[in-house]
């Protein structure tokens, strides 16, 4: 973009130091911003609609005499104006006027107005429609070019929007900006064509195209966007990667070791990612993996893999999981895991303190603690590793890129594994983790059952009480999991608390444990450790067991509100069922009336187990930035790309990334700043 897209927008007539601060607010600073600040929707003023054809709903431009303007007393006193052409009549109606304004409106005058037609008392009207008197314009034509209604801030109106980005439009068009993507990849516009005719469309462009995000001058500009943030990810990875990084070439033997004393094989998915890992891991480059699989696909043991040869080669491994009972699980398993070779790992939670805490950080500073497992906790100033080689991240949408980041920094430049049980689309994964290599477990251990799901309403809560009832006595185990720990009317979800007295009282025979994030890691362990062993039969739990709980007995999940959840959450859940020989159900007991997307996203789950499904249809239906989770939001906030519309562009995106980077390298860091502005996304901590 030349220097004059640089300029500051005090550059602009009509922009003084408090507009400045007023377009700040929202962003922006530069003329160049005001190019990409663009229209969100489009009004039609190229053309005057006869006052006899107007219709109820819509937006329309209409010419008239003014035929009466009074005022009319009634529960709000309003100005009501009448115009008249030859083919019918119109009041306009305004609530808020001055006493200039009546005595503009004058019988005998001519006016062009543009608002939404309504039904009204006096029959169809406009309340307060944008005018102007004919006499003051001289018969100005109608507009050339459908009018942008654009993003708004608090003190901008459309009107000083228009002209602003009008002026920008006409100003960098005098300098012809830079087209930094080959020419052959533009949809048949230059960068400048494509901002003009969204700034300015012509009274014939297809609306409903444009509203869709599929005009040719909207691919041009989101190809290119999505262009800047692959090479931005990109730079990334290779700022990580140009650390280097400590080779683990050894540790074969004590692996092999590890792995005979498993109580199971490996899948041939499950060996094929850890010589994948292995095959990172000897290089004098950090690995960067993200490692994705299905719920129960044993992605937890790969990981175990992958740490066992770090400590073999006299390195520390954090393992950073997204929650404290997540975190607690994981302990249990690299305890029993690895007690043979004499490795046992520490925990450190937000709940770890005092004494304890200050020995548990003391052991990581100097190295007596090899293995420590924790929550966001880890990545905390206070922390200090001796020699980090290794991170793992467990559940990674639960983190946001840059608390990944912050972890590695623990360590001159250690490996990075990346883990998540939510497989993410492959439009998403190319978009959000560009940055990473990906590994899939596709493949779940032998002996796993598909588990029928079926949705039934709450109505039917005794029939689903009486089922829980005979699976129980029929030596099995169930879950009931409830969204919310206190009653809230609001929401309308059964808390974990009351729910568990109630099924006390109508499940008399049988026993019944309670686990909410709420209770101390002591009990909460106590409870699980309880199912396990199966001295509970019934466990009422809220969605702490989302993620990491395996017992083998229990085959019948009920989930309440499911509503609430996300599609990816709800697979998690019905994933701690279906992990032993009997046939299991998840029975979805939702709230009567179901919206439609409710009854659609519920059928999902009915539809099928496979969590690549799962994953395609939750991203369709929430979008990209509720699927990463809140923390990760940030990632999908675009301008003009949308993955949802653009992800059949992600292709030639990854391709024409490698050929600016290759071929026209000087060109990197213009479309980067373009589009990222001075400050990159993922490169600062």
């Amino acid at each position: 973009m030349p220097d004059i897209a640089n300029q500051p927008v005090t550059s602009l007539r009509g922009v003084g130091p408090r507009m400045a601060d007023k377009l700040a607010e929202a962003g922006i600073e530069q003329v160049e911003d005001l190019l990409f600040h663009l229209p969100l929707r489009y009004q039609d003023r190229t053309r005057i609609t006869p006052l006899g054809a107007v219709q109820p709903g819509s937006d329309v431009v209409v010419e008239g005499e003014i035929r009466v303007a009074d005022i009319a007393f009634g529960r709000r006193r309003s100005l009501l104006c009448r115009i008249q052409d030859s083919t019918g009549t119109l009041s306009l109606r305004f609530f808020h006027f001055s006493a200039a304004q009546k005595n503009n409106l004058q019988a005998g005058h001519r006016i062009r107005c543009f608002g939404e037609v309504r039904r009204g008392a006096s029959g169809l009207e406009m309340y307060h429609p944008e005018y102007r008197l004919l006499d003051e314009i001289q018969a100005t034509p109608v507009e050339e070019s459908l009018t942008p209604i654009y993003p708004g801030s608090a003190g901008v109106s459309q009107g000083t929007w228009r002209k602003l980005c009008a002026q920008a439009v006409a100003l960098v068009a005098r300098a012809a900006p830079a087209d930094l993507l080959p020419n052959r990849e533009g949809f048949g516009l230059s960068l400048l064509d494509a901002l003009t005719y969204l700034h300015a469309p012509p009274p014939d462009a297809p609306q409903e195209l444009i509203r869709e995000g599929r005009h040719p001058a909207q691919l041009r500009l989101a190809l290119e966007e999505l262009v800047a943030h692959n090479l931005s990810l990109e730079k990334l990875r290779r700022q990580q990667q140009a650390r280097g990084a400590p080779v683990l070439a050894a540790g074969q033997d004590e692996v092999g070791d590890f792995i005979a004393t498993l109580p199971f094989a490996l899948t041939a998915a499950q060996q094929r990612v850890v010589d994948e890992i292995d095959a990172d891991l000897a290089k004098p480059i950090p690995m960067l993996r993200l490692v994705q699989g299905d719920v129960g696909s044993g992605k937890t043991v790969v990981a175990a893999c992958a740490a066992r040869r770090a400590m073999a080669c006299g390195f520390q491994v954090a393992i950073m999981a997204p929650t404290e009972i997540l975190a607690e699980q994981h302990r249990a398993s690299f305890a029993g895991w690895f007690e043979s070779a004499g490795i046992s790992p520490c925990l450190l939670t937000g709940r770890v303190k005092g004494k304890a805490r200050r020995s548990t950080l003391e052991a990581i500073a100097n190295g007596e603690a090899p293995l420590i497992i924790g929550t966001h906790a880890l990545f905390q100033d206070e922390v200090k590793f001796a020699r980090l080689g290794l991170v793992v991240v467990d559940e990674q949408h639960r983190f946001g890129v840059h608390q990944r980041l912050r972890l590695t920094e623990k360590g001159e430049q250690p490996h990075q594994l990346v883990m998540t049980a939510t497989p993410i689309p492959r439009t998403l994964s190319m978009v959000a983790y560009a940055d990473l290599d990906c590994s899939v477990i596709d493949e779940l251990p032998p002996g796993r059952q598909p588990v029928q799901t079926v949705l039934i309403s709450d109505s039917r809560r005794d029939k689903v009480i009486e089922r829980v009832r005979a699976a129980c006595e029929g030596g099995r185990q169930a879950y009931w999991v409830c969204t919310l720990i206190e009653e809230s009317d609001a929401l309308e979800a059964q808390a974990a608390e009351a729910t568990c007295q109630d099924l006390e009282t109508r499940l008399p025979g049988l026993r019944v444990g309670l686990v909410h994030g709420r209770l101390k890691p002591s009990d909460k362990e106590a409870v699980m450790q309880q199912f396990k062993a199966g001295t509970i039969d019934l466990l009422v739990a809220t969605t702490v067991i989302e993620v990491g709980v395996d017992v083998a007995n229990a085959s019948l999940m009920i989930i309440e509100n499911p509503e609430r959840l996300g599609l990816a959450q709800l697979h998690q859940l019905r994933g701690r069922v279906g992990r032993g020989a009997e046939a299991s159900h998840c029975v979805l007991l939702f709230k009567s009336p179901l919206s439609r997307q409710g009854q659609a996203r519920l059928s999902s789950m009915r539809e099928s187990n496979d969590g690549f499904y799962i994953a395609e249809r939750d991203l369709e239906l929430r979008g990209p930035g509720e699927v990463l989770g809140t923390r990760q939001t940030g990632l999908m906030d675009f301008r003009v790309a949308d993955i949802q519309v653009h992800g059949d562009l992600l292709e030639r995106v990854r391709e024409l990334g490698r050929e600016v980077a290759n071929q026209r390298p000087e060109q990197v860091e213009p479309l980067i700043r373009r589009w990222l502005g001075n400050a990159e996304r993922f490169a600062s901590v």
